[in-house]
């Protein structure tokens, strides 16, 4: 993939909450991606950083914020524009994971938060927009359904 730079590059979060065999996803209820599963999270906003966009983002969505937050690591996606008039963007997507929470978990105008057993995502229910793969929550999964090899 070509890499993209400057005002062609959007950065962007999720994060997903995780307790023990399950992981806390959002029902997205309008707008792009309506009716699929996703983590919380979405564009950072000027003077953030990706982890301040996240923790916004997961408490606008789930009224909640993250306590020990580790990144789990940054995603690329390309988006190739159709319209010649439009631009081609690169998406920089941080992932971040977290195993305990503060606040009360409550649906939002843009999500409904649900917690589902991480050998039953409903891959075919999910957001194909920027974390839709299997390999991603063998990942958590391995992270932290198993032991941890390292304190997280």
């Amino acid at each position: 993939m070509k890499v993209l730079q400057g005002d062609q590059v959007k950065v962007l979060t999720n994060a997903f909450i995780i307790r023990g065999e399950h992981i806390l996803l959002g029902m997205k209820k309008k707008g792009f991606g309506e009716g699929k599963f996703n983590g919380f999270g979405g564009k950072v906003e000027p003077g953030e950083t990706p982890l301040q966009g996240a923790q916004r983002e997961l408490l606008e969505e789930a009224n909640i914020k993250m306590v020990n937050p580790k990144e789990l690591g940054i995603v690329y996606y390309k988006y190739e524009a159709k319209d010649k008039n439009a631009v081609s963007k690169e998406l920089k997507v941080h992932i971040y994971i977290d195993t305990q929470y503060s606040g009360e978990i409550r649906e939002s105008e843009e999500m409904r938060p649900e917690w589902i057993r991480i050998d039953s995502i409903p891959f075919n229910k999910q957001f194909t927009g920027y974390f839709h793969f299997e390999k991603d929550m063998k990942t958590l999964r391995e992270t932290f359904v198993e032991p941890p090899t390292e304190k997280i």
